[in-house]
């Protein structure tokens, strides 16, 4: 199998660049630049490198860099933004401020003929974020493209095999920017691109019917996409030794919890355990507002009630989560800014006797999950539930918690998804929900006046999460939904639509 490096300093793009090149059915992996050395790379046996952006300068004596040796070990190597301008710092060129003629957004690139730009038109759009630029390329490289600000967009030293370029080919804007990735995959790397996701799935299952033949395996279910394809992925490899233990915490989408539990327990015959505890987790909530405390709270209690059924169970051999590879690349990253709290299971081997952990998506991202849970059989509802938050509902309701708030919100929520469903507008979203503010209103229904909460719906179009924008329904559709909803859920007397882009806003209210 063909592997390419992701050589990550610290581009916000990392993630994104990684999925570009296993979509062209390459594997990729990221590392970050300090947690591996060259001898790790020479050994490895990879079929390309591509240096990530970054937002430093190359000529700070502080920003990252790596061992310049890495130039000649024979390996092609693609660098983009910072990695571009890294790999001429490296090979002795110069990088210097551009001052007045950085460059950010959509711009015009013009090429020259070259194997990394095959199908490429001379004049192409590209997406460019820079302060620096190369201003004096190294010795055996030729510039390949400029723009009207940028001498150097592209680089090349094909003796090399080293490329530079200074825009994105990741994200979007840059209209040719997949086809540029391809190029650098089987032009330059000559990749055989023979890798699949799902081809995967049937490896790990093997795998795992092997490793753990007659040993008890214990797996928090909740629902999600991620550890319901984990569930899936061992209850085919181990079947009855799985047990599944499925915390409904009273938080999720309305009736949520009984489609996971008859999917799970009744169609695919899985060992499942469904532990109600809506009251319990409710009354911790009492009185809280904090969203990062909600999350505390709601992530502290599911480790609790997780362990009190796990000591029912007894001695199991591995506990299985449902840990993706965007979540093992971050943990091994230093500190960052935390944006929201999650919750996993991760503190659970200090109080449950298991002798290992078992994540069988780690290596996979999250549309290479739903690939693996397509190929498994799994419904669609869960294949493609929208992003849902680990605490659930209490994160979609404004200040303190209620029995009668949770239930408000699930009608108001289910109305919307019914709503859209049955409207199918032309941009479908790729999450959309409601949100109970925290606000009254003065309203009026029949002769009488009422004083209810604002409702707000949330829809976004997106292609990884990083960025959104709200997504353009159509009037009638909103109308159709606050109709409903004023009408059919008491307590709530007017509905607003969110249309804040990501950023600067979050997918998220809290």
């Amino acid at each position: 199998m063909d592997k390419i490096l992701v050589l990550d300093f610290g581009g916000q793009y990392d993630q994104l660049i990684a999925r570009r090149v296993r979509e062209q059915h390459v594997y990729a992996e990221i590392r970050s630049f300090d947690r591996i050395s060259l001898s790790e790379i020479q050994n490895a046996a990879y079929q390309g490198i591509i240096f990530t952006g970054g937002p430093n300068s190359v000529y700070d004596p502080a920003s990252p860099h790596y061992d310049p040796k890495i130039l000649d070990l024979g390996i092609p190597i693609l660098g983009i933004c910072y990695g571009a301008q890294l790999l001429a710092y490296m090979g002795g060129g110069m990088v210097s401020n551009a001052e007045h003629s950085s460059e950010y957004g959509k711009t015009l690139v013009t090429i020259q003929e070259h194997d990394l730009f095959e199908n490429v038109p001379q004049e192409s759009v590209c997406w460019m974020s820079h302060t620096d630029f190369i201003s004096t390329i190294p010795e055996g490289f030729r510039v390949l493209a400029v723009t009207d600000k940028c001498p150097c967009a592209a680089m090349a030293d094909d003796a090399r095999q080293l490329y530079g370029i200074q825009f994105h080919p990741e994200v979007t804007h840059t209209v040719f920017g997949r086809q540029i990735l391809h190029n650098f995959l089987f032009n330059i790397c000559h990749c055989a691109g023979d890798w699949d996701a799902a081809d995967q799935a049937h490896r790990i299952i093997a795998q795992y019917r092997a490793q753990y033949a007659g040993k008890k395996v214990l797996l928090a279910l909740s629902g999600g996409v991620d550890s319901s394809v984990a569930a899936l992925l061992l209850h085919k490899a181990v079947g009855p030794d799985l047990t599944c233990v499925f915390v409904d915490h009273g938080l999720m989408r309305k009736d949520e919890g009984d489609f996971v539990e008859n999917t799970f327990r009744h169609t695919f015959g899985v060992n499942l355990i469904r532990v109600n505890a809506g009251d319990r987790f409710l009354g911790k909530l009492i009185s809280v507002s904090d969203p990062e405390t909600k999350r505390k709270i709601i992530g502290e209690e599911f480790i609790r009630v997780f362990e009190e059924e796990a000591r029912k169970i007894g001695h199991v051999h591995a506990l299985a989560q449902g840990t993706i590879y965007p979540d093992v690349i971050e943990s091994g990253k230093g500190a960052s800014a935390v944006i929201k709290s999650h919750h996993n299971v991760g503190g659970l081997p200090d109080v449950i006797s298991f002798d290992e952990i078992v994540e069988p998506l780690r290596d996979f991202f999250k549309d290479e999950v739903r690939q693996i849970g397509t190929m498994l059989g799994l419904p669609s509802e869960l294949v493609w539930r929208q992003p849902f938050p680990g605490p659930g509902l209490a994160v979609r309701i404004i200040g303190d918690i209620t029995k009668d708030k949770v239930a408000m919100l699930q009608d108001a929520d289910a109305i919307f998804r019914e709503v859209l469903a049955a409207a199918h507008p032309k941009e479908m979203p790729d999450q959309y929900f409601a949100v109970l503010t925290n606000t009254h209103t003065v309203g009026v229904m029949g002769d009488a006046r009422t004083y209810g909460y604002t409702v707000a719906l949330r829809a976004v179009s997106t292609d990884d999460f990083m960025t959104a924008e709200w997504t353009r329904l159509p009037y009638k559709v909103l109308e159709q939904a606050s109709n409903r909803i004023t009408n059919e859920v008491p307590g709530i007397s007017r509905v607003v639509y969110d249309i804040s882009s990501k950023p600067p806003a979050t997918v998220e209210w809290e």
